[in-house]
């Protein structure tokens, strides 16, 4: 196999396991059952909405909560406290990389690495940050508006003229 064809392969699609929002900025976040994903904005509710920004959703392995947990020494770590909106199983978000993806009916497109902020020192605790770098997760463009719901599927997009 090529390198581009062992890119192409995954072992199970992606689950998704929580969805978040926040209204305001500072404000409490918003656990949901399904939220609307808005073409070249961002997530309805959200107050990170970004038009025509490249970081208009966020994502994280529910994988990576473990690692965190296990760096600082903490039985669990809540979705709520990474910031991010999905909370993803099963498929390496990184792997998205220049590839667009599908979540529910909605189709993102991967545009960054989600990298930590100050601020997970206060929600996670001293070192939260550099226990964070490299599991931030990664940041994606709305490229069709659709709904997603906890459950749903994370799969690679079909490329027009690929087979």
């Amino acid at each position: 196999m090529t390198l581009n064809e062992l890119k192409s392969v995954y072992s199970k699609p992606g689950r998704v396991e929580s969805l978040l929002v926040r209204p305001a900025r500072l404000e409490a976040v918003r656990t949901l059952e399904e939220a609307i994903a808005v073409r070249d904005v961002g997530l309805e509710g959200d107050h990170y909405q970004n038009y025509g920004g490249s970081r208009q959703v966020t994502l994280i392995q529910a994988e990576h909560l473990e690692v965190l947990a296990a760096l600082l020494g903490l039985s669990k770590i809540l979705p709520e406290f990474t910031r991010r909106n999905i909370v993803v199983r099963h498929i390496n978000l990184l792997s998205l990389k220049g590839k667009r993806f599908n979540i529910g009916n909605a189709t993102l497109e991967y545009s960054g690495e989600c990298h930590p902020c100050s601020r997970m020192e206060k929600s996670l605790g001293p070192g939260a940050y550099n226990a964070m770098r490299g599991h931030g997760g990664i940041t994606a463009k709305v490229i069709n508006s659709g709904i997603i719901k906890l459950g749903d599927f994370v799969t690679v997009a079909a490329v027009p003229g690929e087979r």
